[in-house]
This record gives structure tokens, C-alpha cells and sequence, in this order.
């Protein structure tokens, strides 16, 4: 990551802006469904997008390192989950899509393992890394593999993810490559994101999908399997159709 300044006209804006438009009685539920030990201040998805659409235009950033140090305060001072939306939100703007790029990477990395659970994760994942895989798979695919062993969970979400809305593009070794390493572990997370990654890609290819399942059934954790094959008709939990019906 690069060195820069923070944009503290933007930093004071988004905090107040969302001060603003809190509801305290919506805090604490919040926080509870989403198992958050940092606290939420209460601002409901539409006005937590309607105070990012307002004010991230209304402060430009003209650097590169000025944008990622922005997002970094927004990101690590953080005293509500909020901070850390509105941190994502900046790091996906239109103004700065041309620093979408490989150089990138370390910043998402940082919110991926400081982040480390799927509300922050996954938007990296589909939202971020996964444009940047497109654009540039060369300079990306080798992280991303490197990511898929890691002992983070979360750098493996993301490597197994970040496909999800790649549809015809997707390259499907890079994917089973990336789903190898945690077939067997026994995390949720990982788990979930692999038949996730799956359901996702059979809406494109649902033969492939089905090969895959068959060739892995003994690997794949049921909760994996399950999810895998939601969307396709007729497919059972078992191999050569045998066992329940998955739902």
C-alpha cells in the first residue's frame, strides 16, 4: 500500500453523516444478528448508501495513496460497523475505479483478515478482487492460489469467491484449484463458500457442476454438496442419484 493522506474533510462528513441518520433502537439487533463485537450505531442499508452516494463525490480524492489512506481510517479508527460499510462502499466509488488494479490487492487483503467475517468478505470477494481477476488473471490467479492454502480462513473465502459473478468468464480450473485446499476442512465458512461458488457457477454450466459434485462427492461436506445443487432439478444427495433429494 501506498503512502497518502487521509481526506479528513470526508472522514468527519461520513461520521457525522451517519450520526445523522442513526436509529439507536435498531443498534443492538443489528449488532446481535451479525454476531459483531464492534458496535453498530443503527443506520439501516438504504440511508447507509443514501449518506455514501451524497458525500463520497461531494470529497474527491485526487491521489492514489490520499484514497487508500482514507479508506484505512475510515476502515482501522472505526468506532461503529457502519464506518467499516461506508469504508467498502468509498473503496468501490466510480471516482476511483482506475486504481482497481493489482495494486489493490494489499489493501483488500488488509480488510479481508482485519475484517475477518462474511458481511466484509464477501463484498471484497464477488465486488472487488473478482473485477480485478477479470481484468487481469495473470497478475491475479497466482494470489489468489497462494490465498486458497492460506491459514486464513477468510483469504480462502475470497479466493474461492471471487468467481461468483464471473458466469461465462469463469475459469474453471482456477476455480477447482482454489476449492482443492479446503475440501475437508471443517469451517462453515469455507464450506458454505465453496457450494456457494458452485450454485453460482451452475446457473452457467450446470454439467460442470455436476461432475463435479459426482467426482468429489466423498470430499464435498454435505452442507457444500447441498448448496452445490440446489438450483439444479432432479439432483439428488448422493452419487449416481442415490440418497435424499437436495433442497
Amino acid at each position: 500500500m501506498s503512502e497518502g493522506k487521509p481526506n479528513h474533510e470526508l472522514l468527519v462528513a461520513v461520521r457525522v453523516g451517519l450520526a445523522t441518520v442513526a436509529d439507536p433502537a435498531r443498534a443492538e439487533p443489528m449488532r446481535a444478528y451479525m454476531k459483531s463485537a464492534m458496535p453498530f450505531r443503527g443506520v439501516p442499508s438504504p440511508e447507509l448508501k443514501s449518506v455514501c452516494r451524497h458525500l463520497l463525490p461531494a470529497h474527491p480524492i485526487a491521489r492514489r495513496g490520499d484514497w487508500e489512506a482514507t479508506v484505512l481510517a475510515l476502515w482501522d479508527d472505526a468506532a461503529y460497523r457502519e464506518e467499516r460499510y461506508a469504508a467498502l462502499a468509498l473503496t468501490g466509488h466510480r471516482l476511483y475505479r482506475a486504481w482497481q488494479d493489482v495494486a489493490a490487492l494489499s489493501l483488500y487483503d488488509h480488510l479481508t483478515v482485519t475484517g475477518a467475517w462474511w458481511d466484509f468478505v464477501d463484498e471484497i470477494a464477488a465486488n472487488r478482487v473478482g473485477p480485478i481477476l477479470a481484468a487481469d488473471p495473470g497478475g491475479v490467479g497466482p494470489l489468489l492460489l497462494r490465498w486458497a492454502s492460506d491459514d486464513d480462513i477468510w483469504r480462502r473465502r475470497v479466493a474461492i469467491l471471487a468467481q461468483l459473478k464471473a458466469k461465462s468468464r469463469t475459469d474453471t480450473e482456477l476455480l477447482r484449484l482454489c476449492v482443492e485446499p479446503s475440501l475437508g476442512r471443517p469451517e462453515f465458512f469455507l464450506r458454505k463458500g465453496i457450494g456457494w461458488a458452485l450454485r453460482e457457477y451452475a446457473k452457467t454450466d450446470p454439467d460442470w457442476v455436476r461432475t463435479y459434485v459426482a467426482t468429489h462427492f466423498d470430499r464435498l461436506a454435505p452442507l457444500s454438496r447441498r448448496e452445490a445443487v440446489k438450483n439444479l432439478r432432479g439432483e439428488a444427495d448422493g452419487p449416481a442419484g442415490a440418497g435424499e433429494a437436495s433442497h
